[in-house]
Parts: C-alpha cells; structure tokens; sequence
C-alpha cells in the first residue's frame, strides 16, 4: 500500500481537540489556586476560631476533651496538607528537558484504535538521536521504504516550565513535519501531536514499531 492511497479515508479519524500546554498550565494553575484560596481563606481561619474558643472552653472548664478537639482539628489539618501535596506529585505533569525527547517514536494508537490507526503505525515512525538529528521513516511495516532527516532543538526552559520541541527539517519533506509538533504531557509520559494538512493531528508516543497481533 503506498503512502499517499489511503489519505481521504483514514485522516479524519485521528483528529481530534488538543489543548496546548500553555492552555493547559493556565487551568491547573487555576484549579492549584483554588484549592489553595479554599484552604488559606476558609479553612485555617475555620480552624483558628475554633481552636480558640475550644481553648478558652478547655481552661474554664479542665475538660479534657477540649484538648482532643484540638488535636483532632489541626490533625486534620496537617493530614489534609500532606494529602494535597501528594495528589499534586501524582497529577503535575512531567516537566521535560531537551534530552528526554531523545527517542524512537511510534503512533500512539491508544488514542484511536482501528484500521486506520493501524495503517499510520504501520507506515510512519521516527527516531531523535543524542547528536540532536530527526529521522523519519515512511514505512511498510518492518520495512523502510523513505527517511526524512533534519535537526532538532528544544525551547529555553526560562520561557516554559517545560521544553517544547522545535524541528527543522532538510527539503523536501514529509506533510507530516510541516509545524513544530505540540508536546501533549501528563504525570509520567508525554506525546508528540503533530498537524498534518492530510491527517489533522498525529499522535507519536515513545516506543519501538513491533508487528501487530492480528
């Protein structure tokens, strides 16, 4: 099957809505300030007020049980700002430096599953190399048919909190490598989304090509 025979049938189906990182950090940093005003603004002066009153109730009255009010109250306090911090360890998004785009791609089928999904992990994959080279195979399957080959670089990381990768490619190229591709991370992994005039967005992730199972 060659590589331009099936465009028209398979380009639409890996399409899809794709939030930028910038788009992305803005409404983490946003839902991060929330929880964060919710707890400052609300909860420790809650907590204060009461520890007060049930102090001043604790030394009229000699109960005890005003004094485990108060353990259990900044208990709980501490014990939720240990829980905040490991939720956002386990969902803030890995921040990348220029070495870890270091790789063999493969399609990222996970996104779209099906016979065109196969067909693109079939025939296109691509390698970055230490030396900060691309190389992009047109394939068919196991088989290189066409390597595409340019150079990388990656942006300052005083602009982003992460890098984002910028691609230049030799001419001719490969519709495919037309823009620089969006960086689409998450807690432990990230993909390379890539906007083709014949595809829409293409997604990459790391990996090496294996045959598929049938």
């Amino acid at each position: 099957m060659s590589q331009n025979a099936r465009p028209s049938q398979m380009c639409k189906t890996l399409c899809g809505s794709l939030n930028d990182d910038t788009t992305d950090n803005l409404q983490d940093k946003k839902m991060g300030s929330g929880i964060y005003l919710l707890f400052i603004i609300i909860l420790l002066p809650l907590t204060a007020l009461l520890t007060g009153l049930s102090l001043i109730a604790w030394l009229l009255t000699k109960q005890k049980v005003y004094g485990r009010i108060i353990g259990i109250m900044w208990g709980g306090i501490f014990g939720l700002i240990m829980l905040l911090v490991v939720i956002n360890w386990l969902t803030s998004k890995t921040e990348l430096e220029q070495k870890d785009y270091y790789g063999q791609y493969i399609v990222n089928r996970d996104y779209f599953q099906g016979i065109q999904s196969d067909w693109q992990y079939d025939h296109f994959r691509f390698e970055i190399k230490k030396n900060d080279s691309i190389y992009f195979h047109v394939t068919e399957k196991e088989k290189i048919l066409k390597t595409y080959s340019g150079t990388i670089k990656t942006t300052d990381i005083s602009e982003h909190n992460s890098a984002r990768l910028i691609i230049n490619m030799g001419q001719p190229s490969h519709h495919i490598l037309t823009s620089n591709p969006t960086t689409h991370r998450s807690a432990w992994s990230f993909n390379l989304v890539f906007y083709s005039p014949k595809f829409n967005n293409v997604y990459f992730k790391k990996g090496q090509w294996k045959p598929l199972d049938k």
